[in-house]
């Protein structure tokens, strides 16, 4: 038992998972999706995030956080186009700072003279993190042991819907693609969108995953609970569940700290010089009538929360200690949202990993919060999407029924055409645009109808290649199919030692 400094006493575990990812969008269109997308987020979160962490590892800190970077956003941060691409968007948000700076009215030339700040801030810590590589700067955080990192499939399938063969060795190959970027292999796994199934358990121990993290509905709705680690069917696969009560104190639009009155407003700009100037205000504010963003507001704000934040966690583990003498409690949050979708995140994010030891509250990675698995479990179907199960994913009716012919036609085709004793370019291509054709992110984009055109457009895209290639190698014009697949390459090429035999039969 340990004293907190209220005088309350607490004994518990907690682990904050943080999912990164982005789908590939080099060479598929700028504004505002596309690589614009990439930019804004590697800069206002993967930067600070990197940069929070580098900080406490200097300090000797350890198990921080457990990081999950999807095999398809590594790719992109080891990019050298995108790279330079980066390089040349920071240079130009540190251009158009200047040039708000020099406005006439105070409060746009305030915020100019704060946004040259952070453009100058995020164009130094690249040049000097970040320009040899995303690989590079994971792996000093890697090695300092600042950090658990999880693997994934190569390209954030919805695993449920894939064919268990294919999942498998996609799994498998993304996994083996950390190992070649990190130095290590990943013992643990993101499950895209924290899709389950029963049977799944298979496909990961296959692959040689260790644990992974799913949503708490999955565990709960099985009798277990999410207080403890446990092993997944008859597999040595561990699980923990998301703490929903715990997680949802942050993400919530109701009551989620990113939308208090003090926060700089995601959704407000200034149109001219692409900012964002203002607070949040008030949820029914017109945007016109929104007030300036203040920082040392904000800042008071981030306190405060951070304080709220850890005094919920607390309660939770009191909570959960009628049940286990050793309660664990598993925060999980898209790494986006802290710093792309609430610019204040990376500073609460840093204060609540400081308070949470004052308050008797053991911060620890997820792989050791795993070591004492109290049973075995099989987790109820579902995701955390909305509604919990995999609706999301399902109700763009024509694009899941056709990623999920795809994936079979490609798996049948590979075993029919391949020449097995070398590597097919042409396969290796048709590999790789069917993974990038059953990204999950698109058939969430058109349920959401977030860039909906785009995400058919891209789906479509991929298929399409696919299926050109395809045709080609089926009335067995090789010296076809290798020129397609060429032309393709020249514009989607993540993973370009990606070996199609290895999802053969």
């Amino acid at each position: 038992m340990t004293s907190t400094e209220t005088g309350r006493t607490t004994r518990g575990r907690f682990a904050i998972v943080l999912h990164t990812h982005l789908p590939w969008v080099a060479h598929h269109g700028t504004w505002p999706v596309g690589e614009e997308w990439l930019h804004q987020a590697w800069a206002t979160s993967y930067q600070p995030l990197f940069s929070l962490l580098r900080k406490r590892a200097e300090k000797g800190l350890r198990g921080q956080v457990t990081l999950g970077v999807t095999p398809i956003l590594a790719a992109q941060w080891d990019d050298p186009y995108l790279l330079e691409a980066h390089h040349t968007w920071l240079g130009y948000w540190q251009t158009r700072a200047i040039g708000m700076a020099g406005a006439r009215d105070i409060d746009r030339r305030t915020t100019g003279q704060r946004e040259y700040a952070l453009a100058s801030a995020a164009l130094t810590d690249f040049e000097s993190h970040w320009s040899a590589g995303g690989s590079a700067a994971l792996r000093a955080l890697l090695h300092s042991g600042v950090i658990d990192v999880l693997g994934g499939p190569l390209t954030h399938t919805f695993t449920p819907l894939m064919p268990a063969r294919f999942a498998r060795d996609s799994l498998t190959a993304g996994l083996d693609d950390a190992l070649r970027r990190w130095g290590t292999r990943p013992t643990g796994s993101w499950t895209p969108e924290c899709a389950w199934e029963p049977g799944m358990e298979s496909i990961l121990a296959a692959a040689g995953v260790d644990h992974l993290v799913l949503d708490g509905p999955s565990l709960l709705g099985s009798g277990a609970t999410t207080a403890n680690a446990w092993l997944l069917g008859d597999t040595d696969v561990r699980v923990v569940g998301r703490d929903l009560e715990v997680t949802y104190r942050v993400w919530s639009p109701r009551r989620g700290y990113p939308g208090n009155r003090w926060y700089r407003d995601f959704h407000t700009f200034d149109h001219e010089w692409g900012f964002q100037p203002c607070r949040v205000t008030g949820h029914h504010v017109d945007p016109l009538q929104k007030a300036p963003y203040n920082t040392d507001q904000a800042r008071a704000q981030v306190e405060s929360d951070a304080h709220d934040f850890v005094d919920v966690v607390v309660r939770r583990l009191n909570e959960l200690s009628t049940l286990t003498s050793d309660p664990l409690v598993v925060a999980a949050f898209d790494t986006e949202l802290f710093g792309h979708w609430w610019h204040e995140g990376p500073m609460w994010l840093d204060r609540i990993l400081d308070l949470l030891p004052t308050a008797g509250v053991q911060v620890i990675g997820l792989e050791s919060a795993v070591t004492d698995p109290v049973g075995r479990v099989i987790p109820e179907p579902g995701s955390w999407g909305l509604g919990k199960d995999w609706h999301i994913w399902t109700d763009p009716h024509d694009m899941a029924e056709r990623q999920s012919a795809l994936a079979h036609d490609v798996l049948a085709m590979l075993d029919e055409s391949h020449p097995r004793r070398h590597r097919s370019p042409a396969h290796d291509q048709l590999i790789r645009e069917t993974l990038l054709a059953l990204a999950s992110d698109w058939a969430f984009m058109v349920s959401h109808d977030t860039a909906a055109d785009y995400a058919h457009g891209r789906f479509t895209g991929h298929a399409d290649a696919a299926h050109s290639i395809m045709d080609a190698l089926r009335v067995g014009d090789v010296a076809s199919a290798s020129t397609r697949a060429e032309q393709a390459g020249q514009r989607d090429h993540p993973f370009g030692d990606l070996d199609a035999r290895r999802f053969l039969r």
